[in-house]
């Protein structure tokens, strides 16, 4: 691959982590006040699996898998997806999506104080201190009168919480489980996985299902997005800039992600960015930056030897 052209698909693959995973949320929003949550997230990666096993064939890539890995596949697509996903589309139903993005920007702090309770593992200077500010951040963000004076948004911020939980340990999980080795195959295997027990929640909850035909062309379109940009090209996109970019760059989505979903819920959903909002932004985002930094804290560097 050339120089230029190589630059160019770094360029693209930046804008779909940034751009299409931060839209996720006003597509998600758009399509729940339509669809019910369980049937709209079981559809979409259901569809986005089958779709990839498709293209995995087409690029000469097996699809086997054994039954330990099958079994990871479905304990991995429960937590990330059918919990991890499925259950922010629900709360979507009662939280702006704007809000839902920064709550689970602090997706960070969670993953390390999960890896301290059941791994042990030391937490660092600055680490601390993103924790105490992601805290506070938390904190500015879930207190305002605007956001828990609405019908169901604190159930709705608590189901996020425990979604991060979920997802959390879903990355402890596959930290250590054996998985397919094709990252692809893998994550339609995952997707798949999520999706059919999706199907299952939503059949558990009595959701009542409707045919793509029956839709309005706007919630149409947010699906189609959702499946294909959402689900397949930012995920292959994700994968790619692992290969070819640092991933403290890669990680710089984490950021990017809540400014992007604040945004487009403003301007499409009118949503109401408040003032404690936008400083609890800052702290939040501050304190996860500090989370995945790989600098050292020094404190009275001018006092040692």
């Amino acid at each position: 691959m050339s120089s230029s052209k190589n630059t160019l698909f770094i360029v693209l693959a930046f804008f779909s982590i940034y751009v299409i995973w931060g839209s996720t949320y006003l597509l998600n929003k758009i399509a729940v006040t339509e669809l019910p949550p369980f049937m709209l997230a079981s559809i979409r990666f259901t569809t986005a699996g089958l779709l990839i096993f498709i293209i995995a064939k087409l690029m000469g890539k097996s699809l086997s898998i054994t039954k330990k890995q099958l079994v990871n596949v479905f304990i991995a697509g429960f937590l990330f997806l059918t919990i991890g996903n499925g259950v922010v589309v629900w709360a979507l139903k009662y939280v702006d999506s704007g809000f839902a993005a920064l709550e689970i920007s602090a997706q960070p702090l969670v993953v390390l104080i999960l890896m301290r309770i059941f791994q042990g593992k030391k937490i660092k200077a600055m680490s601390v201190l993103g924790v105490i500010l992601g805290i506070i951040g938390i904190y500015l963000l879930v207190s305002q009168n605007e956001v828990v004076s609405k019908e169901g948004s604190i159930t709705g911020m608590i189901m996020i919480f425990f979604c991060m939980v979920s997802w959390a340990s879903g990355s402890l999980f596959v930290g250590n489980a054996d998985l397919p080795t094709n990252y692809f195959v893998n994550t339609g295997y995952q997707m798949v996985a999520g999706g059919l027990m999706l199907v299952i929640g939503s059949l558990i909850f009595g959701e009542t299902w409707s045919l793509p035909n029956t839709w309005s062309e706007e919630v149409q379109w947010s699906m189609v997005i959702l499946i294909v940009f959402g689900s397949i090209v930012a995920f292959t996109s994700f994968n790619f800039l692992l290969k070819k970019v640092s991933p403290d760059k890669v990680a710089t989505s984490t950021y990017v992600n809540p400014i992007i979903a604040l945004l487009l819920g403003w301007y499409f959903l009118e949503e109401v960015i408040t003032t404690q909002s936008v400083v609890a932004a800052i702290v939040l985002l501050t304190g996860v930056y500090f989370i995945n930094t790989k600098k050292k804290l020094v404190i009275f560097a001018r006092f040692r030897k």
